[in-house]
């Protein structure tokens, strides 16, 4: 069988059998992924006590894994396309369960923060991968869009579910199980990538040559302005250590878009994938969305433990409806997608997370789960989940299947660099309110803490309206019926479909 030219109809009892293991390798990968971008929050303490970190170095435990995830997402993309979609699979995979280890041994703060940069380059290599494997191998759309939906409902909810599992692990065995847990499970991973994930179509033509100025300027751009935007938690936006790496980041990333228009023989990101308008679209939707998805994430577990009270296990368990709504979100809309096209789904979804956050703004201190938080938790949940899905299908719909890599990488870098801007225009936000609120210098009551991440709740939603207008400029179209958009790597022009 050759996995890149299944199409929707109903396959042989055998083919859909290994269909379903290659979609089941894909969402353990990406579970993976986006699990230990969550799954350290809740440890930071104990791994600060435990290895000595002072509290200026502390915040580099998740920064050094998400600025090189960042970094090196439109590279691991582009590296599927180039050498093979079941070899950088394993590369990646290999890495960060070596990294993983690595990171659960640590004595000290140095090997611990090398260990998650590690961590977050097998992770880039990783995450645009497993979508290109979905996107080249389920190539009907029905079929397409019931794998991304599984996909998008597995990407929401491991961030959710790394809260419960972070707190679980570190309050009754040790937060070094956050980061081993991961080497029996890459060892799973990396057979079942070896046995079942198809090598990826066959390319006609010579292979063309890596844009290596394109790939360092772009690599380097992205995690100097992503560093740069983490600083500023800790240091505020006119400190030098954020003004200079946002301004290398600047001239880095311009001196990429140079290079892909007028020097790259086969650019990196042949720039006329943006003309390609449901492409276009749909990264912005995606953008906005997991701004408000994961800025959710950090502030419902500031709101449960600081205004409501709840421990650490507690605070998990009240993930789950969230969880839940992620994945029957996703998969729920998996049916819709290919008869309706994205925009109604994205419209829907958008707008439904968007009233669940204006109401989750409200809860305050003494608040009752069932009463005030159950709901819109429910509500952000399923619009979220389906929202994933509809973006993982527009974006990748449109490209022929050896572009597949980079319309994954495109889409990964997106969502990664709305996770961190969003996360720390809304942070600076909430804590001028909450000062406002206590007085400047005065211990935070629970009030102030309510109000300071209820603006911020706001502001999730606002992000999440930005993306329903954004959702207005995507294709009203039925997925799968328009003509293939051909970008062509060598000219960096594309022709956009009818």
């Amino acid at each position: 069988m050759t996995a890149s030219t299944v199409q929707g109809a109903a396959p042989p009892t055998a083919v859909s059998h290994r269909l379903g293991l290659v979609l089941a390798v894909c969402c353990l990968g990406q579970f993976m992924n986006v699990l230990d971008a969550s799954v350290v929050n809740v440890a930071l303490p104990a791994i600060a006590h435990d290895l000595r970190f002072d509290r200026h170095n502390l915040q580099l435990v998740n920064n050094a894994y998400t600025v090189v995830v960042c970094g090196f997402l439109l590279l691991g993309g582009r590296l599927a396309d180039l050498f093979g979609q079941r070899r950088i699979f394993l590369a990646g995979a290999a890495l960060f369960t070596l990294a993983s280890a690595v990171g659960g041994a640590a004595d000290g703060p140095a090997t611990l923060i090398m260990a998650r940069a590690f961590q977050g380059l097998g992770a880039a290599v990783m995450a645009p991968t497993t979508l290109t494997v979905l996107s080249t191998t389920f190539t009907g759309p029905e079929m397409r869009a019931r794998a991304f939906g599984w996909w998008s409902g597995v990407s929401g909810a491991a961030g959710a579910i790394g809260v419960l599992a972070g707190g679980v692990i570190t309050e009754w065995l040790s937060w070094r199980w956050i980061l081993l847990v991961n080497v029996p499970i890459g060892v799973v991973l990396l057979t079942a990538v070896a046995c079942v994930v198809p090598t990826g179509p066959a390319r006609r033509g010579p292979r063309p040559g890596l844009d290596v100025p394109g790939a360092l300027t772009v690599t380097l751009g992205l995690m100097a302005v992503v560093w740069a935007v983490a600083e500023t938690h800790a240091y505020g936006w006119g400190s030098v250590r954020v003004l200079v790496p946002l301004a290398a980041g600047t001239v880095l990333l311009a001196l990429f878009l140079l290079i892909q228009t007028r020097f790259a023989r086969h650019p990196l990101v042949p720039l006329g994938i943006f003309r390609i308008r449901v492409v276009a679209a749909a990264n912005l939707v995606a953008f906005f969305g997991i701004a408000a998805l994961f800025s959710t994430f950090y502030f419902f577990t500031l709101l449960l433990q600081q205004v409501l009270g709840y421990s650490p296990v507690r605070t998990g368990l009240s993930y789950l409806p969230l969880t839940a709504g992620i994945a029957l979100g996703g998969w729920g809309v998996s049916s819709l997608i290919p008869r309706t096209g994205a925009r109604p789904v994205l419209l829907t979804g958008l707008t439904t997370s968007c009233l669940g956050l204006l109401w989750l703004a409200r809860v305050g201190p003494g608040a009752g789960f069932v009463t005030d938080v159950l709901g819109p938790v429910v509500l952000v949940g399923f619009g979220m989940g389906a929202v994933l899905n509809a973006t993982t299908n527009a974006a990748t719909a449109d490209l022929p299947a050896h572009q597949a890599g980079l319309a994954s990488g495109l889409l990964n870098t997106t969502r990664q660099l709305g996770s961190a801007l969003g996360l720390v225009t809304l942070a600076a936000l909430s804590a001028h309110r909450t000062d406002e609120a206590s007085g400047q210098g005065a211990a935070a009551s629970a009030h102030a803490l309510a109000s300071g991440y209820g603006l911020a709740l706001n502001g999730a939603a606002v992000f999440a309206a930005a993306g329903l207008l954004a959702a207005l400029a995507v294709p009203a179209r039925r997925s799968g019926q328009a003509g293939q958009g051909e970008v062509q790597s060598s000219t960096g022009s594309a022709e956009a479909p009818a």
